[in-house]
């Protein structure tokens, strides 16, 4: 479990985490959303030491994690898939991580063939494709058996097979009890994995809930009207409370269902050559949720 109380980072005048307070818990695929620049990356280094935050604590299973001196024991984590040495071979890299965590060296072999990579483990990781350096960091996080995962855009670089793989890894992870925190800036990486959300914009909790629950966020309909009297029905929209947007020649309507805009249009005599019922989607959701933050942070460094 992760426990994030009132978690604050600032660098000078910014505030890149903004007193996060979120729980991360064990047997779920919990995804970790928000615009490039929302502050994800500033909050799993935290997470791991990496960065000391300014107020607040975290804690990986009741204790910070710089606390344990045998860290991939205790958690996993693919930050940064660039972020290895070229001229190692791939086996050489996890061989280091295994013995400064006292990790039996079979197990850089065991990894390496659950990712894929037992094949080009004795290439250099520096004609590593970005999708094998994907997997080799997944590798890394995997190399302890730890109860806790961290990721940060895991799938980048991966083609439709290992984006695949890659989503079933999460779920068999999560099955066998572990906590898996998946960081991400796309809705649409999640909506088939994850259990549950945290989202955040410019380093503040937008919302910390189940996927069903913010699903529900995305189910305003909306309502696609077509008619050669635009004016008119748009009058009698509008007299009924409704919100109405004009684009391309049809009429986007919502605050009324599509019987009461039918019932409207056969009273007044409106001819109709359109009516369709539409949900937002979990993306526009997001979007919408989080569409002041990418504004906000648009010429922002992460």
């Amino acid at each position: 479990m992760i426990e994030v109380r009132e978690l604050t980072k600032r660098y000078g005048a910014t505030t890149a985490v903004d007193a996060l307070t979120f729980t991360v818990r064990p047997g779920l695929v919990t995804g970790f959303l928000g615009p490039n620049g929302s502050g994800k990356s500033t909050t799993l280094r935290m997470v791991l030491g990496l960065h000391a935050p300014t107020s607040g604590s975290v804690t990986v299973d009741g204790r910070p994690f710089t606390d344990r001196p045998r860290g991939l024991r205790h958690v996993g984590a693919l930050l940064d898939a660039g972020d290895v040495h070229g001229g190692r071979t791939a086996r050489a890299h996890l061989a280091v991580l295994a013995r400064s965590n006292r990790i039996p060296l079979s197990r850089v072999d065991e990894v390496l063939e659950e990712v894929g990579l037992a094949g080009a483990a004795g290439r250099r990781i520096g004609g590593y494709s970005l999708g094998m350096r994907q997997r080799l960091g997944i590798a890394g996080a995997l190399l302890g058996d730890p109860p806790v995962l961290l990721f940060d855009e895991p799938l980048n670089g991966l083609d439709p097979e290992g984006v695949k793989w890659v989503r079933g890894l999460f779920r068999r992870l999560a099955a066998e009890g572990r906590t898996v925190f998946v960081s991400s800036h796309l809705m649409t990486e999640m909506e088939h994995t994850a259990d549950e959300l945290i989202v955040i914009g410019r380093g503040a909790l937008i919302a910390a809930e189940s996927l069903t629950e913010f699903a529900a966020r995305g189910r305003r309909l909306s309502v696609t009207v077509g008619t050669p009297d635009r004016a008119g029905l748009t009058a009698l929209l509008l007299g009924e409370g409704a919100e109405v947007e004009e684009e391309a020649g049809v009429l986007t309507v919502t605050g009324l269902s599509a019987a009461r805009i039918g019932e409207l249009a056969l009273e007044h005599r409106v001819l109709l050559d359109q009516l369709t019922t539409r949900t937002a989607s979990l993306e526009e959701a997001f979007m919408e949720l989080t569409a002041d933050s990418v504004e906000y942070l648009a010429g922002d460094a992460r």
